[in-house]
């Protein structure tokens, strides 16, 4: 199952997932300055990204917005780059956060699990009801596919709507962890965890032990590590013992090489570097994690 192949890459190459949300004012100068095309040169950093990080990140993750927002030659980076990783046997995360109901999500199930934008995983907002979420199950069922679903959001305005209580106190976000659990019984693989995930953002961390003990075998997906304000010490609280969870992390290592004068033509190793370093960081707080239990 997928979710398998996504456990054993956390396992070998730690829990870093890389946000390839590429903008084109991250590439630099000599990259644009070389070939003759925008969508070319965006291409080449994915690919150069990718080439210099790959034993080191169990997997990537696309926000489709930002190919989107450069037309067809943009989509048409966000394909190539999708086969790329596939051609290296990698794993690709579709964040195309979806959230239609009936034919429409029909629709939205075959482009992203089939044809020229297929994905291993993508993610889903089922804040218009799980109705939204059961066109996809049969890409699942075939184990070769799986979702994570919003359950927790890293943006301050998360406590807006999914940390309303009902009569029993219990928040929103509560009642949707529940459901996506419940929605993944089916699907789990023989690591224990379900092809059906949660995106958990981790800035948010008071609560992050509770989730993490309440639902302790749904593998989760959470952002908002680096720009958005999470560290290691608060991603490590989402992880059990380094696995069942990828911590995604985008324009820090995208843009690592911008801190670092005169390093802008080994952007990739720079991307490399900042990888590694965030693995090591969650490893430490893991180790001392386990060292208080």
């Amino acid at each position: 199952m997928i979710i398998d192949k996504l456990y054993e890459s956390v396992d070998k190459k730690g829990p870093v997932c890389i946000g390839l949300d590429t903008a084109m004012e991250y590439i630099p100068k000599q990259l644009l300055d070389k070939y003759s095309f925008e969508d070319q040169a965006l291409f080449r950093f994915n690919q150069k990204i990718i080439d210099a990080t790959f034993d080191t990140a169990a997997c990537y993750k696309l926000q489709i917005a930002y190919y989107e927002a450069l037309g067809i030659s943009g989509l048409n980076v966000y394909k190539r780059t999708l086969e790329y990783i596939k051609s290296l046997g990698g794993i690709a995360i579709g964040d195309i956060k979806r959230g239609d109901i009936a034919k429409t999500a029909e629709m939205y199930a075959k482009a992203h699990f089939t044809g020229d934008f297929e994905c291993d995983f993508v993610t889903l907002n089922p804040y218009m009801g799980m109705d939204s979420i059961e066109p996809y199950l049969k890409y699942v069922s075939s184990g070769e596919k799986g979702l994570f679903i919003l359950m927790r959001t890293s943006n301050s305005g998360a406590k807006d709507i999914q940390y309303i209580g009902d009569h029993k106190g219990r928040k929103v976000y509560e009642t949707v962890a529940e459901k996506i659990e419940k929605s993944g019984r089916e699907y789990v693989g023989n690591c224990g965890y379900s092809s059906i995930g949660a995106v958990v953002g981790c800035t948010h961390v008071e609560e992050g032990k509770q989730i993490r003990d309440k639902f302790n075998k749904m593998f989760f997906l959470i952002p908002g590590y680096g720009a958005q304000g999470g560290t290691a010490k608060d991603v490590a609280l989402y992880l059990n013992n380094g696995n069942g969870g990828i911590v995604n992390s985008s324009r820090g290592i995208l843009l690592a090489y911008k801190g670092q004068e005169g390093r802008e033509a080994e952007f990739d190793l720079c991307a490399r570097e900042e990888a590694l370093a965030i693995r090591r960081d969650i490893d430490e707080f893991k180790l001392s994690i386990s060292k208080s239990a």
